[in-house]
């Protein structure tokens, strides 16, 4: 994305507008990403996915003790029988029963192969809004389709074929089919998709990994990317639609299940419609925050970078973007964190 001017980032103002979700805990919240991007960026390249992520995990529930606010995570690193901190329904904030009340979508190491292998586009993530504002989402597989802002709404649907959305975006766009370039995650279950994409004449873009950082691309003139289309996680497809909410864009998703635990664990937390498409605003409604700092470096954010200070510390830099949807507003903040 293009990075805004000074003078825009200065004249950039948030309307409170009597909710949960204030100014000051918009900021607070990349406090949080920064700290589990920093934590997971120490292990860059070590070839340890649990690790990295366990750094990241641990950073980010302390940061959230600083916050006040009575937090809810609704989408975590798993349930608690799977995760020992950060699982669906655990409450975070320094303010329980007190501050205001927050849900919560989260991944602090979006890209744990990437950052053990250190590759591109690992990410530190979260959204937050208001209590009952955030799909409550198992952690199971999604059907994701998502273009930027600017197109007729309700242009893409996932009850169609990647060829009929295709056709419709370019007929919008005033293009040709052949014209556009589509996002896919490089795994062998889109290999007939990517077969069809191509078959039309797209450029098809194969990411290996981050495609909570593939989603918002489309919302990216500069990327050249016109469309995501592909399975992936479900928790991360919340993260990317609470991001097209603060930027504009249209996302559908379908959750994916593959066996009938899956299916138990949906209906556990409150979906009993297991083939609905869910738009962008069922998956994200209200007044949202999207914070996410980079720890590689990517399309979206700068990674992680280390150096050491004058007086010996070592500084660890940040590149960082913030987004909130009532006002439209959207920060880039570059942080340095001293560590002794």
């Amino acid at each position: 994305m293009n990075t805004p001017s000074d003078t825009d980032v200065l004249a950039a103002k948030d309307s409170d507008q009597g909710n949960a979700v204030d100014r000051m805990l918009v900021l607070e919240m990349v406090r949080v990403t920064e700290a589990a991007a920093v934590a997971a960026a120490q292990l860059i390249g070590r070839g340890d996915e649990k690790a990295a992520d366990a750094a990241a995990v641990e950073a980010m529930r302390r940061a959230f003790d600083n916050l006040y606010m009575d937090g809810t995570v609704v989408i975590g690193e798993g349930e608690r029988d799977e995760a020992p901190m950060l699982y669906i329904g655990e409450k975070v904030g320094g303010a329980p029963g007190k501050g205001p009340k927050i849900d919560i979508a989260l991944d602090p190491l979006e890209g744990t192969t990437i950052t053990a292998k250190a590759g591109p586009n690992a990410l530190a993530v979260l959204a937050a809004a208001e209590e009952g504002c955030l799909l409550n989402a198992p952690d199971v597989y999604m059907d994701k389709l998502a273009v930027g802002p600017g197109l007729p709404d309700d242009i893409i649907d996932l009850a169609k074929t990647p060829t009929e959305n295709v056709t419709a975006v370019a007929k919008a766009k005033g293009v040709k089919p052949s014209e556009l370039i589509i996002c896919v995650l490089d795994r062998p279950r889109h290999a007939a998709m990517i077969a069809e994409l191509r078959g039309i004449g797209c450029g098809v873009v194969l990411i290996g990994d981050g495609d909570v950082a593939g989603v918002i691309a489309v919302t990216d003139p500069d990327t050249n990317i016109d469309m995501y289309m592909g399975q992936g996680g479900a928790p991360e497809g919340v993260l990317a639609a609470a991001a097209l909410r603060c930027v504009g864009g249209q996302f559908n998703g379908r959750l994916v299940f593959r066996n009938d635990d899956e299916k138990a664990r949906a209906k556990k937390w409150g979906i009993t419609d297991l083939n609905r498409i869910y738009k962008l605003e069922e998956l994200a409604s209200g007044d949202c925050i999207f914070a996410a700092t980079g720890v590689t470096s990517g399309s979206l954010l700068e990674g992680v970078k280390r150096r050491r200070g004058a007086s010996g510390a070592t500084i660890m830099t940040t590149d960082s973007v913030v987004m909130r949807a009532s006002s439209g507003t959207v920060r880039w903040i570059k942080g340095e964190h001293r560590i002794a």
